[in-house]
């Protein structure tokens, strides 16, 4: 067996065998493989595509080219997972309300890439919160606490993280096969048993229409299943930033007033219906409109934002900011942005503003770029409601004080004004 027939073998639109694709992953983990072969064959998935076997092969091996986490003793692990978004702090939110509600949560998440944000990069804007402790802590912190978030070990899945770099570099990053394993073999290294996924669909995600979504949606839930592990998917809009904040700090503060009960609608038909399905997945409850009402009832009486506070204090970090959100730091230039129209805001484009929150420093264009934790955008206004002339519609937030009226001029450009208002889209757009 060599890389070349396999190469070959796909250029000429053949599936690839499970030996085949072992092969690959394990000799381009070692290095053995090179970069310019690899590149290659992933070319060629791009554009001749794989069987849902394939993709179920190439996800396992690429799960298994590293460290597997046995979460076993732990109970029942109920993984979530989002596509990405502007805006999505609905880990932040969810996860501790699970725990609350006897769901053992022990999550690893990503950084922030682009235009879409990422957990660990708002988990440490809270002063001393460590996303980067032993698997042992990880594993000891949701015995005794019920819940760790952390950020990914190096040693998980270890082909994907040469195989994302690659994909990136040549042009492959938008491939169905390619995204669903890279997502997948991720997950199951993870431990989860049981994985609900967010897929994420509009101006907003990498899957712009919902048709690509429910593709990817039904790519994951095959491979999940043929891997043994109970896959759910939900389909949720992000045409719109979800939220008022977009940046680090300005999720942390919106995600901790989310859990003291200040929370806004599409974050809430987003909190909600994934926890329910959660809730069912770990076999603490069959009916769905009651798993709603026990993560109402559980904000409500504060016990979810009790478990985040706890969380804080346990991986380090300083929960006198999570109890006085004055205490966060604050960028040193903050400018506002008005409209010269006056009606219904239609149209506020989730890319063009994470874009824009991103140039402000809240985001990395590449790997390497530092952060702006106190960086973003404050959203005063959703799509659907009336503004007034001049009256402002957000604020934005930065150190870099020469990239303000760039930004601002960004923002405005991402926000429509007609006379007409428009019916304001659901979130929740389809089960799979």
């Amino acid at each position: 067996m060599n890389i070349l027939s396999i190469i070959e073998k796909k250029r000429d639109k053949k599936e690839l065998t499970k030996q085949e694709i072992d092969y690959f992953i394990t000799e381009y983990t070692k290095g053995t493989i090179e970069d310019y072969q690899a590149a290659a064959l992933v070319m060629a998935i791009y554009l001749n595509g794989m069987t849902n076997q394939e993709i179920t092969n190439l996800t396992l091996a690429m799960a298994n080219s590293g460290d597997v986490l046995d979460l076993t003793k732990l109970g029942m692990v109920v993984d979530k997972h989002s596509t990405g978004g502007v805006g999505d702090k609905i880990t932040l939110i969810l996860m501790p309300i699970m725990a609350a509600l006897g769901v053992p949560v022990a999550k690893m998440s990503g950084r922030g890439l682009g235009f879409t944000g990422g957990t660990v990069d708002k988990l440490e804007a809270i002063p001393g919160y460590q996303t980067n402790i032993t698997i042992e802590q990880f594993m000891q912190n949701v015995k005794e606490i019920g819940i760790s978030l952390i950020s990914q070990t190096g040693n998980l899945a270890l082909a994907d993280k040469k195989l994302y770099a690659l994909r990136d570099a040549i042009g492959c990053t938008n491939s169905i096969p390619l995204i669903a394993s890279s997502i997948m073999s991720k997950k199951i290294a993870a431990g989860a048993h049981k994985i609900l996924l967010d897929v994420t669909c509009g101006k907003g995600a990498f899957m712009k229409t919902k048709e690509e979504a429910e593709m990817l949606a039904r790519v994951m839930k095959e491979i999940g299943n043929l891997a043994g592990k109970e896959t759910i998917c939900v389909i949720t809009s992000m045409n719109e930033p979800l939220g008022y904040s977009i940046g680090n700090t300005l999720e942390v503060i919106e995600a901790i007033q989310a859990l003291q009960g200040k929370m806004l609608p599409d974050v809430k038909e987003v909190v909600l219906h994934l926890g329910s399905i959660m809730l069912k997945l770990a076999q603490k409850g069959e009916d769905i409109e009651e798993n709603k009402r026990k993560i109402e009832q559980c904000i409500t009486s504060r016990l979810a934002y009790e478990k985040f506070l706890t969380l804080v204090e346990k991986q380090g970090g300083d929960s006198s900011f999570c109890k006085d959100i004055n205490k966060f730091e604050k960028a040193n230039y903050c400018i506002s942005v008005e409209k010269q129209e006056e009606g219904y805001i239609t149209q506020m484009e989730a890319e063009q503003l994470g874009k824009a929150a991103c140039f402000l420093g809240a985001g990395r264009w590449k790997k390497e770029d530092k952060i702006d934790k106190t960086a973003g955008i404050l959203l005063h206004h959703k799509v659907g409601e009336y503004v007034k002339r001049e009256e402002k519609i957000a604020t934005l937030y930065t150190n870099n004080k020469e990239v303000l009226e760039e930004a601002r001029e960004m923002v405005q450009q991402a926000i429509t004004i007609a006379n007409m208002p428009v019916k304001k889209e659901k979130m929740i757009l389809e089960r799979i």
